[in-house]
């Protein structure tokens, strides 16, 4: 079983979340929290595969929480995943930052969020296509400054996967690259998994954060080919 700690101040979230998430059987709720503080005695007290994070709580919010139960430097690190709404929450790079390894939003359906919590236990992450969209405008309001040489890394990609990964940094979802390069959503995931490798990537946020930390992506261009 998928042991799974949910964190959220709203009562009805927290049933919601969990309906969802017992619905095939193979994942556990371990445990309930209404705030960051009572996240973190219960996420060390149940040890669950995945936390489930809303960012925003009275008292210590969800990124605190995030960085006390996975950030740099903390002993057998939690795997965090955090809850947000789409449009509201500016705290997305902090949450990154705080140890976070994906984002889904509170209305997603079911079916992305299951996949985000299996990603997680695995060792893997997903964000939600749109929170990626909204970390790109996030990055389009920001100063433009001079372009930098591109990275050497960006070597190692094969012309597939730079296809890829200029897709994936606009936010665009599995579903929506295969259909644009004309090939199987199976195949764009590997092609995912090869460039987050080879780039040393942890998930999308990240590689949004790093096409435009290198210049790859300019806003309101197309990205450098």
């Amino acid at each position: 079983m998928l042991r799974v700690l949910i964190v959220d101040d709203q009562a009805m979230v927290r049933s919601g979340l969990a309906m969802v998430l017992t619905t095939d059987g193979d994942i556990e709720v371990v445990g309930e929290a209404r705030d960051g503080g009572e996240g973190i005695r219960l996420a060390r007290e149940q040890r669950p595969d995945v936390v489930l994070m809303d960012i925003r709580m009275p008292g210590t919010d969800g990124i605190e929480a995030t960085r006390m139960l996975a950030g740099r430097g903390v002993d057998d690190p939690c795997t965090v995943v955090m809850l947000t709404t789409f449009g509201a929450d500016e705290y997305v790079f902090e949450a990154l930052k705080a140890g976070a390894v994906g984002f889904v939003l509170k209305d997603s359906d079911p079916d992305t969020l299951l996949e985000a919590v299996r990603a997680a236990a695995a060792g893997g992450g997903l964000i939600d296509p749109a929170v990626t969209r909204q970390v790109i405008e996030r990055f389009g309001d920001l100063p433009q400054g001079p372009i930098p040489a591109p990275p050497a890394e960006l070597g190692e990609l094969t012309e597939r996967e730079r296809d890829v990964f200029d897709e994936l940094v606009r936010g665009a979802s599995n579903a929506e690259i295969a259909e644009r390069l004309y090939v199987e959503p199976s195949t764009v995931k590997t092609h995912v998994a090869h460039v987050l490798r080879k780039l040393h990537l942890r998930d999308r946020v990240e590689a949004v954060i790093y096409a435009y930390e290198h210049g790859l992506v300019r806003a309101g261009s197309p990205p450098d080919g």
